[in-house]
């Protein structure tokens, strides 16, 4: 079983061993397309909608989620608020990152 934990200023892997009931940690720095993404959330947004701010980033559109982290990436709500900015994200490719500016939903193709 392993659990990942990303930080601002790096990824944090929590590793469960079971023979010995315990749980080791290993850290490493951001990638690069991590810092792109931070540098281009500093950008001002292309669009707000009710629950988004919309940016362009190098990894795609970026939808960063205004409320706190809800349990699981909200999806299918950003697809339905970017129709709201004439934009269909319903067939694009999807991940989720933890930045500086909150929860930041990536669509691309």
């Amino acid at each position: 079983m392993v659990y990942v934990l990303l930080k601002i200023t790096q990824q944090v892997f929590l590793i469960r061993n079971p023979k010995y009931k315990m749980t080791t940690t290993t850290t490493r720095p951001k990638s690069n397309s991590n810092n792109l993404l931070e540098e281009a959330l500093n950008q001002p947004p292309i669009g707000e909608t009710a629950n988004f701010a919309w940016n362009a980033t190098p990894l795609g559109i970026a939808a960063i989620y205004k409320g706190s982290s809800p349990a699981k990436p909200p999806y299918e709500q950003a697809i339905k608020e970017g129709e709201e900015l004439a934009m269909d994200l319903s067939r694009e490719e999807k991940e989720f990152h933890l930045t500086q500016k909150g929860l930041a939903l990536i669509f691309y193709s």
